[in-house]
C-alpha cells in the first residue's frame, strides 16, 4: 500500500515545524485566492533509481531480471502506477533501461498520455542504462535543456532543465510577481567500488555539476533562481559529497523536512537504499539550493573537501591522525615541515594521485598552496592541522541553523519591506515504503533496491528589511 501522498499532508502538523520559516517570509499566492493558500501554488518532485533490469540480480549473482520479459515487465507497469498516483510535478529516473525499446516505450506513451513532457539520457559506451525525467505540462514548463557528460571512468551523465511555472505568481493577490523559474538537475553519481571513488564523485561530478550551474546562471541572468539536485548520490551524510554541497549552501529536502541536522545522531535517522552486499544507506536526495543561502566561493569549498577526502585516508586506511599523521606525510624524518615533494609523494602513496583516477599535478599545487599560509614554500605542524586536521572547515561554516530561514531582525527606523525573487520553502518530503524512514528495509518491497523519495516545494518571499527616508 503506497503512503499518502504529500501533497495531501500539506496543512498538517508537519508544516508547523515550518512556522518560524514562514514568519521571517511572505508566501506567493495567486489571484482571487488569499495569500494563506500558499500550498496551491505548490509543486511537488520525485527522484527514484528505478534497478535496471540488467541490473537486477535473480537468483544468484549469474541471471539478471532482464533474461525475463515478464518479470521486468510486470515491475515496471507497477513502478509506473504509483508515479502515476503520485503526480509528482517533476519526475527524475536514474538506471532507467535507455538500451531496450519496449521498456522506453512503456514509460514514454503512459507518462505522456497523462500529460508529461519528457527527456531520457543514455549513458556513453553502450553501458544499456541512463535518466529519465518528465515534466508535468500543466505545473513547468520546460524552458531550457542541456545534457552534461562527466568523460569520467563510470561513463556518468547528468540532465539539466531550466523549468518555470506555468502559473503566475502574485505578491500579494494584486500585483503579479512574475512566474517562478527553477533549475532542475537529475543524476546518478558512480557506486564508491573502494574509497578513491569519493574524489571521482567529487572531483569529476559533483564539481562539474556545480560549476556548470554557476556558468549557466551567470550566463542568463538568473541568479535568483534556486536548484534542486535529484537522483542517486551513493554516499550518505557522513560523506565528504554530502558535506561539499552542504557548504555550497545546499539543503537535503527531507531533512529540513523532518528536522534532522548534520550532527552523527541523526546520519542514519532514514535509509534509501539496500545494496548488492546487502547493507542499507541513505544515497538518494533531493538538495535545495535557494539563492540567499549561497556561500563562499565553489572552489574554496572543493579545496575544503578534497583536504576531508586525505584526512579520511589517513585515518581509515593508514590509522594516522594529528601529529602521526603529520609525520607519515614526511620523507626526511629530520625535517620539522613538509616539502611540496612531500605532498606529492604521500598523495601517490595513498592512491589519490592522477594516474590512478586522483588529482592532477595542478590540482596538487593548489591544494599545498592553500595550506602554506604564510607562503614560506613549506607546511608547517600548524599550518597542516588547519587545513586537514581541524574540524573547524565544516562545523564553523555549516551553521546548526542554515536549515531555515534567520528570522528577522528588528528595523531601528521605520521600515519599508524590500522583496527578492521567490524562493522555496520544503513543505513536506517522505520516502515510500515508510519503514525506510525509520531507518529499516522492508523484506517484502520488491519495486527497486531504492526508494523513491517525493518532496513539496512552495515559492515564498523572503523579506528584508531597510531604513526608509524620509520626505
Amino acid at each position: 500500500m503506497l503512503c499518502q501522498a504529500p501533497w495531501d499532508l500539506a496543512s498538517s502538523g508537519d508544516l508547523k515545524r515550518k512556522r518560524s520559516w514562514r514568519e521571517a517570509g511572505r508566501a506567493v499566492c495567486f489571484k482571487d485566492e488569499a495569500a494563506s493558500s500558499a500550498v496551491n501554488t505548490s509543486f511537488s518532485c520525485t527522484t527514484f533509481n528505478i534497478l535496471a533490469p540488467i541490473y537486477k540480480r535473480v537468483n544468484g549473482e549469474e541471471c539478471r531480471e532482464s533474461q525475463s520479459r515478464e518479470v521486468w515487465l510486470d515491475r515496471n507497469r507497477r513502478i509506473l502506477d504509483m508515479l502515476l498516483k503520485g503526480k509528482s510535478s517533476a519526475i527524475c529516473l536514474q538506471e532507467f533501461w535507455t538500451g531496450n525499446e519496449e521498456l522506453v516505450e512503456l514509460y514514454e506513451k503512459t507518462l505522456g498520455a497523462a500529460g508529461y513532457d519528457m527527456r531520457k539520457l543514455a549513458r556513453p559506451n553502450g553501458r544499456g542504462d541512463g535518466l529519465f525525467t518528465a515534466v508535468k505540462r500543466d505545473v513547468l514548463r520546460v524552458m531550457d535543456y542541456q545534457e552534461l557528460q562527466f568523460h569520467d571512468c563510470g561513463d556518468r551523465v547528468a540532465q539539466f532543465l531550466r523549468l518555470q511555472s506555468n502559473i503566475p505568481m502574485y505578491r500579494d493577490c494584486l500585483h503579479v510577481a512574475g512566474q517562478q523559474e527553477v533549475l532542475l538537475v537529475n543524476t546518478h553519481l558512480i557506486f564508491p567500488h573502494n574509497s578513491n571513488f569519493c574524489l571521482v564523485r567529487l572531483r569529476q561530478q559533483v564539481y562539474k555539476i556545480l560549476k556548470y550551474l554557476e556558468q549557466y546562471k551567470d550566463d542568463h541572468n538568473l541568479s535568483h533562481a534556486p536548484v534542486l539536485l535529484c537522483g542517486d548520490w551513493n554516499g550518505s551524510k557522513r560523506g565528504q559529497v554530502y558535506k561539499f554541497l552542504r557548504l555550497q549552501g545546499f539543503v537535503s529536502s527531507y531533512d529540513v523536512a523532518h528536522q534532522y541536522s548534520d550532527c552523527e545522531a541523526d546520519a542514519h535517522r532514514w535509509v534509501s537504499h539496500r545494496n548488492h552486499r546487502g547493507n542499507i544507506c541513505g544515497v538518494d536526495f533531493i538538495w535545495l539550493l535557494n539563492p540567499s543561502k549561497s556561500t563562499r566561493s565553489l572552489r574554496e569549498n572543493w579545496k575544503s573537501a578534497v583536504f576531508g577526502i586525505i584526512k579520511s585516508k589517513l585515518l581509515r586506511e593508514h590509522g594516522k591522525q594529528g601529529r602521526d599523521a603529520f609525520c607519515f606525510f614526511q620523507q626526511n624524518e629530520c625535517d620539522e615541515c613538509l616539502t611540496y615533494e612531500d605532498f606529492h609523494a604521500t598523495l601517490r602513496r595513498v592512491g589519490l594521485h592522477a594516474d590512478l583516477e586522483g588529482l592532477s599535478r595542478d590540482e596538487i599545487e593548489e591544494l599545498i598552496k592553500s595550506a602554506d599560509f604564510d607562503g614560506n614554500g613549506v607546511i608547517d605542524y600548524d599550518e597542516f592541522q588547519v587545513c586537514i586536521w581541524s574540524k573547524r572547515i565544516f562545523q564553523t561554516e555549516i551553521r546548526k541553523s542554515s536549515w531555515e530561514f534567520a528570522q528577522p531582525e528588528e528595523p531601528d527606523h521605520h521600515p519599508c519591506l524590500v522583496e527578492s525573487s521567490p524562493e522555496l520553502d520544503v513543505r513536506h518530503a517522505s520516502f515510500h515504503p515508510p519503514e525506510v524512514e525509520q531507518g529499516t528495509w522492508p523484506d517484502n518491497y520488491s519495486l527497486s533496491d531504492h526508494a523513491p523519495l517525493t518532496a513539496m516545494f512552495a515559492p515564498v518571499y523572503a523579506q528584508s528589511r531597510q531604513a526608509c527616508s524620509n520626505f
